[in-house]
């Protein structure tokens, strides 16, 4: 349990060191997933050796949305001045994630291969 944790954390800990050493405008924890999904990739050991441990802190995910629901309560007023920009953007990505997805599954379905008709009796 101590290892995936302190294999998380070094790959969090990368992502937050290139994006602040390259100014990149991505946060440091998603570059560290995308380290992390890479490496994973790469070492089909480690999916074993992280999956027990990654499964049970999924378990406990909501919790993880506490501090960004303290966050909106300490930005209450700010988020009240501001609704309507953040409703139009809201569904504007529901509306072009929706769109985007639903594009990718269809080019990526393979079309049903043709049906033989079966030959009958002559007529």
């Amino acid at each position: 349990m101590i290892n995936t944790f302190a294999v998380l954390l070094v790959f969090q800990t990368l992502g937050e060191g290139l994006a602040y050493a390259l100014s990149l405008p991505i946060p440091g924890p998603v570059i560290g997933m995308l380290l992390l999904f890479l490496y994973l990739i790469l070492n089909s050991e480690a999916v074993q050796q992280l999956a027990p441990t990654s499964l049970e802190l999924l378990k406990h995910l909501s919790l993880l949305f506490v501090p960004a629901g303290v966050g909106i309560m300490v930005h209450a007023q700010r988020i009240a001045a501001e609704w309507m920009p953040i409703m139009v953007s809201l569904v504007a990505s529901t509306v072009i994630s929706i769109a985007v997805t639903a594009f990718v599954v269809r080019l990526l379905q393979k079309p049903a291969p043709p049906v033989a008709e079966e030959p009958g009796p002559p007529p």
